[in-house]
């Protein structure tokens, strides 16, 4: 296998960034960055997988246990699309009870109808 020396061409290719700053060296860095993630950040937003959710939930302190029930109740209801940290979240707000409380209840099959979005 033959490797071919690559002309360096660089000074030609950074002709159009030579004016600008390191600051606007950096912005346009930055804007490059978010052009290239932000597909990857609407499909965070659109979707999820319960997988995602359960770890949504360990993070929030309930056992892999209750976060694998948690998750297979709201999944049978349809609302794991919209979060089911979020769902729990709001479900602890409105009633004015701790997360873990509302999340139990919740795999108990209390309050299934109040956290339909």
């Amino acid at each position: 296998m033959s490797l071919v020396e690559r002309p360096d061409d660089f000074e030609t290719r950074r002709k159009h960034l030579s004016s600008l700053s390191d600051d606007e060296l950096q912005a346009r860095f930055w804007e490059l960055v978010g052009k290239i993630v932000s597909p990857l950040v609407e499909e965070a937003r659109t979707h999820t997988t319960p997988s995602i959710e359960r770890s949504v939930l360990l993070r929030m302190g309930f056992s892999s246990v209750e976060a694998k029930a948690l998750v297979h109740r709201l999944n049978e209801r349809g609302l794991l699309a919209h979060g089911a940290g979020r769902l729990i979240l709001e479900l602890a707000l409105k009633k004015k009870i701790p997360l873990r409380e509302a999340g139990e209840a919740l795999v108990q099959g209390r309050y299934l109808n109040e956290v339909a979005p």
